[in-house]
């Protein structure tokens, strides 16, 4: 171990829509949600991650809450440094003596352009990034999942995460087919959001609906052990009296049908486009499941129910790709797919 080795600190960044996860010395230590807010006047950072999360809709002029990252992708680049950059200050709080170089790896959408992928370069570069390295997300759930990537066997991969959907077909360590749609759990908050505007003529906000998808969320209308009917709190539209309002999971099943048959006409186009070889082993191994969105009620019956394949959900789907990120830092030079 080199003198510089003492001040390198490496650590593995999961850069999510909806939740940025870093991992350091094979531990989650940063599990927040990805939002800033800042003050308006003076561009300050007043708060990152939960406490962000907290200000989020219940702003006044003054304060305004930023989610850097769109679709998967940096939306806000001085926001998304901010973020980065106050996260990475949370691993180990307190002041000390210097700031060490670090050494990342950054896990991105399968399906992001040269602009984009510059982005996230530039933005970790800025936080203080020495050697910041990128790997595709599908490729670090299945690593996260614990499939061996590098053999000769085809796997296919599932992340649905709060902007994308990203869809793969891995093999012999690489992507040898993928289809990235950006419909996701931010989607779903959307449409329960659309709904319940339409069918109850009450106004709710963006975390409300987020908690409805978590509490009755599903993706088929028969399912066994149903959740018990949720209570929403909102603003009736016809008063604009606050109401609270009953639901159940079979409505939120009807809204959230459209979408989920977006993702499931995208596995199905995956599916044609790969190798006939890949497809047998598909046929035998099924399809992996990971992210935030898999842990919708019913998905993977759903998907299973389509597709006629077995339909596995990862451990812990929600930190699959972090964990995956995580163990690709620690073999950065045995991973041919990393990218400088």
């Amino acid at each position: 171990m080199g003198l510089f080795d003492i001040f390198t600190q490496e650590i593995a960044i999961d850069l999510g829509t909806a939740n940025t996860l870093i991992i350091h010395n094979d531990k989650v230590v940063v599990d927040e949600p990805s939002i800033v807010a800042m003050d308006r006047a003076t561009g300050k950072v007043i708060a990152v991650g939960k406490q962000a999360m907290q200000m989020h809709g219940k702003t006044h002029e003054n304060i305004k809450t930023i989610r850097p990252l769109k679709d998967g992708v940096i939306a806000d680049f001085d926001a998304a440094e901010h973020m980065i950059r106050g996260m990475i200050k949370m691993i180990n709080p307190g002041k000390r003596l210097f700031t060490p170089s670090l050494k990342m790896v950054i896990c991105i959408p399968s399906g992001i352009t040269e602009v984009e992928k510059r982005a996230v370069r530039d933005s970790a570069e800025h936080a203080g990034g020495k050697e910041v390295y990128l790997i595709h997300e599908p490729m670090a759930a299945a690593i996260g999942i614990g499939i061996d990537v590098e053999e000769p066997m085809g796997n296919m991969i599932i992340d649905i995460g709060g902007g994308t959907s990203e869809i793969a077909v891995i093999a012999l360590g690489g992507i040898v087919c993928d289809k990235s749609i950006r419909i996701a759990g931010d989607e779903f908050t959307a449409n329960i959001e659309e709904y319940m505007r339409r069918q109850h003529n009450i106004l709710i906000g963006e975390r409300s609906a987020e908690r409805v998808k978590i509490e009755v969320g599903a993706a088929l209308p028969e399912i066994d052990n149903p959740p018990p009917d949720y209570a929403v709190h909102g603003r009736d539209l016809m008063t604009g009296i606050p109401k609270e309002i009953l639901v159940s999971y079979v409505e939120i099943a009807h809204a959230l049908d459209k979408s989920i048959s977006k993702i499931e006409e995208a596995i199905l186009n995956a599916l044609e486009m790969t190798p006939p070889e890949l497809s047998a082993d598909i046929y035998r191994t099924g399809i992996y499941l990971a992210g935030g969105g898999s842990l919708l009620r019913g998905l993977d019956k759903r998907i299973s129910l389509k597709t006629k394949l077995p339909v596995h959900v990862a451990e812990d789907p929600l930190r699959a790709v972090a964990r995956g990120t995580g163990i690709a830092l620690k073999n950065v030079g045995k991973f041919q797919f990393l990218m400088r």
